[in-house]
């Protein structure tokens, strides 16, 4: 998911900052109808969830008047604790509003499990949060678990048609289409199902994803309406014969049921940030298994509405902003005209070899050391067509001289960069106001955004420049049974398909201890899995699961209800 905001412990044990939480409460939300027809979206559209969200009924919309300019907000290869991208791009939406910007926010929705594992929410934080944060982060308006309805619906009639005598002649031992939950449950991962006796199913091999690793969130985002979602639905490849002749869910007449769970949720969902900016929040997939960006249908609707969108692309930009490119704009009209890089003075020092116990104390040796990897993450973006923008996130433990170090640095790669303190004095305040001004200078003379690779290039020779273009790496291995899929791939006709790369977000290689800007390793690739829906082939490498496990001690631990019915310890 998103990368966590900053918040108080970020500035200091002694900070009298309050949490999210707290500011999120403090807020004073306006109606959504305010705010839709702020947005120029007609009453008639919305579908009310109570008085701060609503869905859009995109068929209610007025006709096209507005073809708005897309800005992506990537980042750095980050942290553990993450670099603060969705406040950020929470912050420079508003501080573009304020500028006099017609402005929309286009991104993810949370995931519960990794909200109750160890990571923050994907709302924003501090003075840059989307409205309301705790309906968002548990349940929003119940998309997650509509799409976890349609994967387990023919997970269920998957095993039901094997069981009811297989005329599919469905090989057990190749389903490869898993159910999912949105839960952090390591215990899941594997299993056998169908025990019990022959009553009771067909024993198979079987396990559990995390709902946003599934390929159906995956077909939702990508999908461009509702026809478009049912073919893709209907494309998706379940498993294989006992020939190995894949079979799809249009093979087992199971799209028409996946689309009805669908019909509402694939609706974009309307909410504000404190600053009253309008902000669609829709879908959410994983970044380093899937490709990590909201819905194409809330980036396009938000087009239409507005004259910026700003949105965001998952982890760093050899990852989100890699797929956003190849994948996400190959399937729809979301092109970027400016790219901001997100960068924190902690995770330059990190990259430069300090401890991550130690990123608090001054250190401007390990900025200039680490900036490599911000450096390298421009020259990629540069690769796409696009000159980037960089935002360093202000923290309250960074030092004025560490500041003025990235800022030093940045102008001598010929660089935009500004300073932005968007937690704590907010996009609406003056917290963005700089960045703002570079991003708008930026998207006076656009780039062209242009893809890495041409479609007709196999999946081999994708997988093989990504790494050495973006990741710098010197050559990729495949293990045997990649290589017996991409003989598959290639006999089945999807060698035209975009790679997903699923990789650790810590670093341009597998390996997540490699910091700072390496080059010379060779990438393992272990698995590829075909994603006939979604459109494209994830190559697995090093460590990637598909579903987390939780922590020794989980954020859940803290979290209760009062009696007051008020939430305590969300953020």
């Amino acid at each position: 998911m998103t990368a966590t905001a900053q918040t108080p412990s970020a500035a200091g044990p002694s900070s009298p900052l309050p949490n999210d939480l707290e500011i999120a409460r403090a807020a004073t939300l306006r109606p959504i109808e305010e705010i839709a027809a702020a947005a120029g979206i007609p009453a008639e559209a919305l579908e009310l969830y109570g008085r701060y969200k609503a869905k859009i009924d995109l068929a209610r919309l007025p006709a096209e008047n507005r073809h708005g300019q897309v800005v992506l907000v990537t980042a750095i290869s980050p942290t553990p604790a993450g670099e603060g991208k969705s406040t950020l791009t929470v912050g420079l939406a508003d501080s573009l509003t304020r500028a006099g910007k017609k402005t929309m926010i286009a991104i993810r929705e949370p995931s519960i499990g990794p909200i109750l594992g160890m990571k923050g929410g994907a709302t924003g934080g501090g003075r840059s949060q989307v409205l309301p944060m705790e309906d968002i982060n548990l349940h929003f308006t119940g998309d997650f678990h509509a799409i976890t309805s349609a994967n387990n619906a023919l997970c269920a009639l998957i095993d039901n048609h094997i069981f009811q005598g297989n005329e599919l002649g469905i090989d057990p031992r190749r389903v490869a289409f898993r159910r999912v939950m949105d839960m952090n449950d390591r215990s899941l991962r594997d299993m056998v199902i169908g025990l019990g006796g022959p009553g009771q199913g067909v024993p198979r091999e079987a396990g559990f994803d995390i709902t946003v690793a599934s390929e159906v969130m995956a077909v939702f985002c990508l999908a461009s309406s509702v026809a478009d979602l049912k073919d893709r639905l209907a494309r998706i490849t379940f498993g294989y014969t006992y020939d190995r002749v894949p079979l799809t869910v249009a093979d087992l007449g199971a799209a028409g049921v996946m689309a009805m769970l669908l019909k509402d949720a694939i609706k974009p969902n309307l909410v504000q940030t404190i600053a009253g900016t309008p902000a669609l929040v829709h879908g959410g997939p994983f970044a380093n298994i899937a490709h990590g960006c909201n819905s194409a249908l809330a980036t396009t609707t938000a087009r239409r509405l507005a004259d910026v969108v700003v949105t965001e692309a998952g982890f760093g930009a050899d990852l989100g902003a890699e797929k956003f490119i190849d994948i996400k704009s190959r399937a729809a009209d979301v092109a970027p005209s400016a790219v901001v890089i997100v960068a924190t003075v902690r995770a330059l020092k990190m990259h430069g070899g300090v401890a991550k116990d130690a990123l608090k104390t001054p250190d401007e040796g390990a900025v200039v050391r680490g900036f490599a990897n911000l450096a390298r993450h421009v020259e990629n973006v540069r690769k796409f067509g696009l000159e980037p923008v960089v935002a360093v996130n202000e923290f309250a433990t960074d030092t004025q001289e560490e500041l003025d170090t990235v800022v030093r640095l940045c102008r001598e790669a010929g660089v935009r960069v500004a300073i932005a303190d968007v937690w704590g004095r907010g996009g609406g305040g003056d917290g963005g106001d700089d960045l703002a001004r570079e991003v708008l200078a930026a998207l006076e003379s656009p780039g062209q955004a242009r893809q890495l690779y041409p479609l007709e290039m196999g999946i081999e020779e994708k997988i093989g420049t990504v790494v050495r273009e973006v990741y710098r790496g010197a050559g990729v291995e495949f293990s045997d049974q990649a290589r017996r899929m991409l003989r598959q791939i290639r006999e089945n006709g999807w060698d035209g398909l975009p790679v997903c790369m699923a990789k650790t977000q810590y670093s341009f290689s597998d390996d997540p201890t490699l910091l700072g800007a390496p080059d010379g390793f060779t990438v393992h690739v272990r698995e590829l899995w075909p994603r006939t829906g979604a459109g494209f082939i994830v190559a697995v490498t090093g460590s990637i699961m598909t579903m987390p496990g939780l922590p020794k001690v989980p954020a859940a631990m803290r979290m209760d209800l009062d009696e007051d019915g008020q939430i305590t310890g969300l953020f």
